[in-house]
């Protein structure tokens, strides 16, 4: 009669599992820190509890991570305390059925499918890739959403664990564009075109492995080059607006505010120009309505016969009267 509750299915103890957001907000109050930092750093598990009204979603909290940036009165990564990239590295390195595509595209923010049947509990016996993702989402390296059946890299701390994790491993062309990230985000608040445009061909040719044949797989890869940009933005794919969606915003956090949002619109095969003007005609800026600093628009279009550096084209305008 023994029953087990775990991060796939956390069942009533759902809200035990770790700090709920509401527990964080006081504590952030109490200890005068940023929410917002707080959310980008070790938010990210969203544990569902089934009751007779209905399903309850908790966004959980890792508490050591949390009683450590609160006492120490400053955000960081925490996690190796309690876990460390060794035991990560042992399993992310098992490529079965493409592990590593599908941990460069998390890395890149994506979510990936995931079927959790087959894992047989236990930290030995692995069949399928699924299986060893369902192993790190038991572990806390990965964050399950049981309904859409999706997994993803919670948060910037967990992330951090794969970083270093890929640093002492062969996952050279990975680490090298997490590297040039910092540069081609410098780059793109420089509004330096043909920089900008390099970085993101060289990060395309890096990531070979992976098919690209549609703007999704594109997005993975813009994903990943400007991975540094997490340090200021919450990036943010599809995001609702005018009358379609964007397909990148980059939208600073409050700490950040001093560096510009960013809209970013891929294309394959048309204009820089026409996509750039896609972004105004569409109406996409709305999707920024409460945001009032300044924008950067840019349109990538990639030549899929000349297989061609993508062209990139930026405009920087001031959102004055967005919030009228």
């Amino acid at each position: 009669m023994f029953t087990e509750y775990s991060m796939t299915e956390p069942g009533n103890l759902a809200p035990y599992f770790g700090f709920t957001e509401q527990e964080v907000k006081r504590l952030c109050a109490d200890y005068n820190m940023n929410f917002e930092e707080a959310q980008a750093w070790y938010d990210g598990y969203r544990l569902v509890s089934h009751t007779q009204k209905g399903e309850v979603c908790y966004s959980i909290y890792s508490p050591k991570s949390i009683v450590e940036a609160m006492l120490r009165h400053t955000f960081g990564t925490y996690w190796n305390q309690t876990e460390t990239y060794e035991a990560l590295k042992i399993y992310i390195r098992m490529d079965m059925d493409g592990l590593k595509n599908a941990v460069v595209k998390m890395l890149a923010g994506e979510k990936i499918c995931l079927q959790t049947g087959t894992f047989v509990n236990d930290m030995t016996t692995f069949v399928s890739k699924d299986d060893v993702l369902t192993l790190l989402v038991h572990l806390g390296y990965l964050t399950y959403d049981n309904r859409q059946q999706m997994a993803s890299i919670p948060n910037k701390e967990v992330s951090q664990e794969y970083v270093n994790a890929i640093r002492t491993m062969d996952w050279h062309e990975v680490i090298r564009s997490i590297e040039a990230s910092k540069k081609l985000l410098e780059s793109l608040w420089a509004m330096d075109g043909r920089a900008v445009a390099e970085g993101i061909d060289h990060a395309h040719k890096e990531f070979s492995m992976l098919q690209y044949n549609d703007e999704n797989a594109l997005s993975c890869t813009i994903n990943l080059a400007f991975y540094f940009a997490r340090e200021y933005y919450t990036m943010i794919r599809e995001l609702p607006g005018g009358k379609g969606f964007a397909d990148i915003c980059l939208i600073p956090r409050k700490l950040h505010m001093d560096k510009p949002a960013v809209i970013i619109e891929l294309k394959w095969d048309q204009s820089a120009y026409g996509v750039v003007a896609q972004i105004k005609d569409r109406g996409y800026v709305e999707a920024l309505r409460d945001y009032g600093g300044n924008l950067l628009l840019a349109g990538i279009n990639y030549d899929k016969r000349k297989r061609c550096i993508p062209v990139l084209l930026k405009r920087c305008i001031i959102l004055r009267s967005i919030n009228k």
